[in-house]
């Protein structure tokens, strides 16, 4: 079926509208580049074409009104949406925002900064330039003297100095900022979710073999939308530290992380692999101790997970939480829940979870890439004491996923 052909029998569902009657915003939409099942197409053609929420179909109550692309991939179809949907895919960023005129013409700028041909550094960290993008928004904002809120795919930069500076122009500016991944808003299975002030005594996160940055972050931004909600709020990271191969298992002998909280995690798995965790050749464990005594991990174990799995320790409960956090791989309907948050952003002002979480995940990424890169030494980091409050309610997808 083509999606034109979807879209109009989707057109015959009851359709909910977020926001109600007011005015659709205008987009700008910034993208690297733009192919069937790229993370442009997983946003950007949910804006044009609407999206499912588990049963629930929702028409977008904004329109992308211009879009820019770094590079045109070989089987592009940004042009083709262009046309289809009519809105001008322009020569530069400041073009998109401004649609020809000498000010900020938009309501809302949606930048998707993944996939592509751009390099990889000697930290495994692949230059996917969302600061570059990002610098070019702001000066706009600075030149109109006015600013929109803005959402930033998945982490901020794999240069934490950029990232704190991108997070720092957010707040002099004074305009909504959102940013991160699907991961913490897709559906979980069970529906494990906490209060504030939950009492976490351990956390971990079991994961698969995407081990460069790009994987990792997932894994983080997986693990930190469970553990903000603790007793005390998030105070930040204090240190970081990557391990791979035995020094993996030696560290849970040192009781460094937990084996009955991979075991609880590995239960939750629909599509786990044959063998034994111990069995799997090169298993990476990523290592964060936070400010306030909280200690936690990230296990990745390449060729028998696949899944994104967490485990947790709650103080007073003999029995460890655990859940599978659900990726549709059939339609990535992951990416649903993600935009219905950025659209609550572009109507409300009001971004669906803190630009903090991704801030704090980026930071402890970039230096756990740096601690690889020392030969996976320990690293302090003081600079990573970022201290914010989780949503009251959790913003996730609610149902099975599909």
């Amino acid at each position: 079926m083509r999606r034109r052909d979807f879209i109009q029998i989707a057109a015959t569902w009851p359709a909910r509208r977020l926001g109600g009657a007011a005015a659709r915003k205008k987009i700008a939409a910034l993208s690297t580049t733009y192919h069937v099942r790229s993370h442009s197409d997983n946003f950007i053609t949910r804006f044009l074409e609407g999206y499912w929420i588990d049963k629930q179909y929702y028409e977008s109550p904004a329109d992308i009104v211009s879009l820019y692309m770094d590079q045109v991939h070989p089987a592009d179809i940004g042009y083709r949406l262009s046309t289809a949907y009519n809105f001008p895919v322009t020569k530069s960023i400041a073009d998109a925002l401004t649609l020809g005129t000498d000010r900020l013409s938009v309501d809302g700028v949606l930048l998707v900064a993944e996939h592509g041909d751009y390099p990889f550094n000697d930290k495994q960290q692949q230059l996917y330039p969302r600061y570059e993008f990002f610098e070019q928004v702001v000066q706009v904002f600075r030149e109109s003297g006015r600013a929109v809120p803005v959402f930033s795919d998945k982490h901020l930069s794999y240069d934490w100095t950029k990232a704190r500076q991108m997070y720092d122009w957010s707040r002099e500016l004074h305009f909504p900022f959102m940013a991160g991944s699907s991961l913490p808003v897709t559906f979980r299975r069970p529906e494990l979710d906490y209060a504030v002030g939950v009492r976490l005594e351990d956390a971990l996160m079991v994961g698969g073999g995407w081990t460069s940055d790009g994987g990792i972050f997932h894994n983080l931004e997986t693990l930190q939308c469970f553990v903000e909600r603790r007793a005390g709020g998030e105070t930040g990271i204090r240190a970081v530290q990557h391990l791979e191969g035995e020094a993996v298992w030696r560290a849970a002998e040192d009781g460094r992380w937990s084996k009955d909280l991979m075991k609880a995690a590995l239960s939750r798995g629909e599509t786990i692999g044959p063998g034994r965790p111990e069995d799997v050749s090169k298993p990476v464990l990523c290592l964060l101790e936070y400010n306030d005594g909280l200690r936690a991990a990230v296990l990745m174990l390449g060729g028998l997970v696949n899944e994104y799995l967490v485990a947790f320790r709650v103080k007073g409960r003999p029995a460890i939480d655990s859940t599978l956090c659900y990726i549709p791989t059939e339609n990535s309907n992951n990416f649903s829940m993600l935009v219905h948050g950025i659209n609550q952003m572009y109507q409300t002002g009001k971004p669906s979870h803190p630009v903090e979480r991704t801030l704090l995940t980026t930071g402890a990424l970039s230096f756990l890439m740096e601690s690889v890169h020392q030969g996976h030494k320990r690293l302090d980091t003081p600079m990573l004491r970022v201290n914010y409050s989780p949503p009251a309610a959790s913003f996730y997808a609610h149902g099975r996923g599909s």
